[in-house]
């Protein structure tokens, strides 16, 4: 992240440290601020400037969001935005526009088409990989501590939330494709052990770097997204994609136990997306949902062989769909997904949910 950002950095932990040594804000928000890491998932903007094939700053892309198109790659709300209400916060910017006040509650540092290894993603040229997004932070915090001293930064991460939602892209936009050789090199589970060998280190490093509070997300039922439905032979869900992914979610779950073991004044939690969104297609009626086999913006079967176009004309009962382009799901579906993030019970989030991570009292250690 560029320079533009340290005075308003300056002043955000500024008013972290004083907030700490008051012992508390307002009363109203739940954690000072939330940093988050990502990829099309939760991105808000990233990409927008970026020599990227990987962007939704376009109609019908926000066409529900307050202010139309801004880099979601949603019809409005993502995940994240969701979140961040609940815990009492603003919505929060993107790394590559932000500025002034925008910045006091938190930075998202997420980008589409990113993954935990920095090769995943190359078949859209640009994107900032997690390890780079980790270096945008880390150069920020720099520059902040050399003004206000390591301990009273630390003391302000510790309070702050860390949302980190990575993986899809290292299969869809990796593992799964013919011009890369990860799936002749890996069997299944070798992969998802190099991943997490990997996202485990990067972990490490936003804890070395002050951050305490961690939601790790893990990866949805890629074997049911239009984008595959479209290249099954009957259009229905596919098992054998479904089969790829779950070692690294079953890893991401014990790399969680790992690091809440191993990181001395840290908490962990696991968002478990897969089981939050295939509990969403097998049973949708209760949501108000009703189509759970297509886009609501793409072409060609399942609306899934070609993604969302410029504007294109999408479906016009959108809050009953589940998907809203090949890839990603519907405002409606990341808000089912964020209230159950935030509050859900040890089925979906695991050791606790982020109201009860939030409210933790945890120092800076």
């Amino acid at each position: 992240m560029a320079c533009f950002s340290c005075f308003t950095f300056f002043f955000f932990f500024l008013g972290l440290i004083v907030e700490a040594q008051e012992g508390g804000g307002n009363g109203r928000e739940l954690v000072p601020a939330m940093f988050i890491f990502g990829d099309s998932l939760i991105d808000n903007g990233n990409n927008n400037n970026l020599p990227s094939f990987a962007k939704a700053n376009y109609y019908p892309y926000g066409i529900d969001f307050p202010g139309g198109p801004t880099g979601r790659f949603s019809n409005g709300y993502t995940i994240v935005d969701v979140v961040a209400e609940l815990l009492g916060l603003p919505l929060i910017p993107a790394a590559s526009v932000v500025s002034g006040d925008d910045a006091l509650h938190g930075v998202n540092y997420a980008s589409a088409a990113a993954g935990i290894l920095d090769i995943t993603g190359r078949n859209f040229v640009t994107r900032i990989p997690f390890n780079q997004q980790i270096k945008n932070f880390e150069a920020t915090l720099d520059q902040i501590t050399d003004r206000l001293g390591a301990d009273g930064v630390a003391n302000a991460i510790s309070k702050c939330l860390f949302f980190v939602g990575m993986g899809s892209n290292d299969y869809l936009n990796n593992y799964m494709l013919p011009n890369y050789d990860t799936s002749n090199e890996y069997n299944p589970q070798q992969y998802a052990d190099l991943l997490i060998q990997q996202y485990t280190n990067q972990l490490t490093s936003l804890y070395n770097l002050g951050a305490r509070k961690f939601a790790i997300s893990g990866v949805g039922s890629l074997g049911c997204i239009p984008s595959v439905l479209a290249q099954t032979a009957d259009g229905h869900c596919s098992t054998a994609v479904d089969a790829l992914v779950l070692p690294f979610n079953n890893n991401v779950k014990a790399m969680v136990n790992s690091l809440n073991s191993n990181l001395p004044g840290a908490k962990f939690i696991h968002l478990n997306i897969y089981q939050m969104f295939t509990d969403i297609l097998h049973n949708p009626s209760p949501y108000g949902l009703s189509v759970v086999d297509r886009g609501c913006c793409g072409i060609g079967r399942n609306s899934g062989q070609i993604t969302c176009l410029p504007f294109e004309t999408p479906c016009s009962n959108r809050r009953q769909y589940v998907f809203w382009d090949a890839f990603h799901p519907t405002e409606a579906v990341n808000f089912i997904i964020g209230r159950r993030a935030f509050s859900g019970g040890p089925d979906f989030v695991y050791p606790m949910n982020i109201q009860q991570l939030a409210n933790l009292d945890i120092g800076s250690n």
